[in-house]
């Protein structure tokens, strides 16, 4: 029986299929475990099945692709050569894990994966004992790594720790800071740099597997470090050009003097989708432990399926899609989604004013920024994944009278929060902060929600916090952003579409601080700050046919609050309630704190509605918003149990 997935019949020429004289493998695997009485050629057939595997999947369900692509190889040698899960493997991110899940145990429900109730898009603790640490937001592996090391060599125990870290994620200062305490420190730590980056030209491919076969075994290293000892006996112009020399050797077998310099061994270039490189190598340095080791592997995202190679974003993240051709089952719709809303809005700004400026941390596809950086290619900044440069960037900007917009996901922005406090807040900078991906964002589950943005950005001084109900309200608010001069300011809107309303040609500024009735009663007011007025419309048009009165409200500002309409709201109605896409502490705390302070509170029932004190899995956002709770029938619900 053939392992191949059901659509291997319909796959390409050129994408990875088994030959019909080799008995299947993967079939056999069920931890990795299973794979260790495998031979070399064994484990390079396994790997062919993994990649087949991974890519039917996926065509299945949606989700990550080309980074699984890109790390079939290095997933099949390491879960080879080391005893998982003994031996830790920690993946950066995580994003590229689905091999890793379909070897240790979760064959069966890979195709549950990024669904309700199913299978996390990244490596989770409580999912597998084979994810020692979990992980969505990048460069954090060589820092957990190193912490796993240290508790290993605390507790006189025998295992390895290896991490996995993308070149993209070694843009993040992190991954440094890990590294230097890393070479410091001296534990044993094995890192692989996944490097998606560059090529290797094909005559280096021999010369590579030998030199690095050689620079990574025991004997070698050893020579080397009793090298050292002899040099640092040497007489100071001596042992400066031994120094050199030695410098100069390995720069000829590969590079890494930064590496070296932080105190790691370095290995590499190696050919991450060559087993016979990678198996030697890995071998060599699961026996050698002489501290920190860095291997450079050279890889490619979306290797061995001819659609994830061709295209541009090499299919990071897809729909369900064809294997045959690679296109996806994308529905069709007119609504624009938010995310394009933004980035037409901010292009006509822009037009209209030189000083803007576009800000990502390595997400232009994401923020729309990339249409900016089309339009305006001199003033779009993408960082790559360092969240704390572009704040601080963004300020120094600011500081010299330009209009720096970033455009980073909400959930993002919190690894920044330092830099937004000391460095824009404190200053009073006006840095506009575009949080897309606010509320509840479906597949990716709690690690990309946007939950906590009004909560840590509202108890800061100087802010100015606002919410886009509708993709029109959204373009007024890009309008009230590029106008306002006065001090730092965030905006945040959803993920997905837009309600499906007209957009203005222009925006028109707002009043800060001003919210608007958007449907008047006498009864119960519902007062929304975000993207569930529409569930509020839909609550009041319900009520109203049980004989309610309501009236519906847009807040548009968390802060400051418009004081005159919630003290208007609640004088004038017997129950109130506040709706957000947040976590507690955010608007409906800051609603409750004024009326507080008003005496208001005894002339009017008030209830907040905020995401549940929980992280939420992930599942369709539909369903999640219902899982908390946030959805007209539970208005409904919540005026109705007041009521009686």
């Amino acid at each position: 029986m053939s392992v191949m997935p059901k659509a291997a019949n319909k796959m390409r020429a050129d994408a990875p299929r088994n030959s019909a004289s080799k008995t299947p493998l993967l079939d056999l695997v069920r931890v990795p475990e299973d794979m260790h009485g495998f031979d070399d050629e064994q484990l390079k057939q396994l790997a062919e099945e993994l990649r087949a595997e991974t890519i039917d999947a996926v065509s299945q369900t949606g989700g990550h692709l080309g980074a699984g692509l890109g790390v079939v190889e290095i997933t099949t040698a390491i879960h080879a050569v080391f005893d998982t899960p003994k031996d830790k493997l920690i993946w950066d991110v995580g994003h590229q894990c689905y091999p890793h899940k379909i070897l240790t145990g979760r064959r069966d429900r890979i195709r549950t994966i990024r669904q309700g109730h199913g299978l996390s898009g990244f490596t989770k603790r409580a999912e597998s004992d084979y994810d020692p640490f979990g992980a969505a937001h990048s460069s954090t592996s060589i820092s957990a790594g190193l912490g796993m090391a240290v508790a290993r060599d605390l507790q006189g125990q025998d295992k390895k720790v290896i991490a996995v870290i993308g070149d993209g994620a070694m843009s993040a200062g992190m991954a440094y800071e890990a590294m230097n305490n890393a070479g410091d420190l001296k534990s044993d730590l094995i890192v692989i740099l996944n490097d998606n980056n560059m090529s290797i030209a094909p005559p280096v491919g021999a010369m590579s597997r030998y030199l690095t076969g050689l620079v990574s075994s025991r004997p070698y290293i050893g020579a080397r470090d009793m090298a050292k000892k002899v040099a640092d006996m040497l007489p100071p112009p001596l042992k400066k050009a031994a120094a050199r020399a030695e410098e100069t050797a390995r720069a000829a077998l590969g590079g890494g003097t930064l590496f070296e310099e932080m105190g790691f061994y370095y290995i590499g270039p190696i050919d991450g989708h060559n087993l016979d490189h990678l198996l030697p190598v890995l071998r060599n340095v699961k026996k050698a432990g002489h501290g920190p080791v860095l291997i450079h592997a050279i890889t490619q995202k979306g290797k061995g399926y001819a659609p994830a190679e061709n295209s541009a974003s090499k299919m990071h993240g897809v729909a369900k899609f064809d294997i045959v051709t690679g296109s996806q089952y994308k529905p069709k719709s007119t609504i624009p989604a938010y995310t394009k809303v933004f980035a037409q809005s901010l292009i006509k700004e822009a037009k209209k004013d030189e000083r803007i400026v576009g800000i990502t941390a390595a997400m232009p596809d994401g923020t729309g920024m990339d249409l900016f950086g089309y339009e305006f290619p001199e003033r779009m900044f993408d960082v790559g994944i360092a969240e704390q440069h572009a704040v601080t960037f963004a300020a120094g900007l600011a500081a010299e009278r330009m209009k720096p917009f970033a455009a980073i996901y909400s959930t993002f922005l919190q690894r920044a929060y330092d830099q937004v406090v000391h460095d824009v807040a404190i200053q009073n900078l006006p840095v506009r902060f575009m949080m897309d991906r606010a509320g509840l964002v479906g597949a990716d589950g709690c690690t990309h929600a946007g939950a906590f943005d009004i909560a840590y950005l509202g108890c800061l001084p100087n802010f100015v916090l606002m919410a886009a109900a509708d993709e029109a309200e959204l373009v007024h608010m890009v309008a009230t952003a590029a106008a306002y001069d006065d001090g730092p300011l965030g905006l945040r809107y959803p993920r997905g579409e837009g309600v499906g309303v007209d957009l203005p040609e222009n925006g028109d500024i707002l009043e800060i601080g001003k919210g608007r009735i958007v449907k008047e009663g006498s009864d119960i007011a519902l007062l929304s700050y975000g993207g569930r007025l529409n569930e509020c419309l839909m609550a009041a048009e319900m009520l109203e046919k049980w004989g309610q009165s309501v009236t519906v409200a847009d807040a548009r500002f968390a802060k400051p609050l418009d004081e005159n309409l919630i003290r208007r709201l609640a004088q004038n109605h017997a129950q109130m309630i506040t709706i957000e896409e947040g976590a507690i502490g955010g608007f409906g705390s800051y609603v409750l704190e004024f009326l507080n302070r008003e005496n208001l509170l005894g002339t009017c029932r008030v209830q907040t509605m905020h995401l549940p004190d929980l992280f939420q899995d992930q599942d369709s956002p539909a369903k999640q918003y219902e899982d908390a709770g946030l959805t007209a029938q539970d208005i409904i619900k919540a005026v109705t149990q007041n009521n009686e």
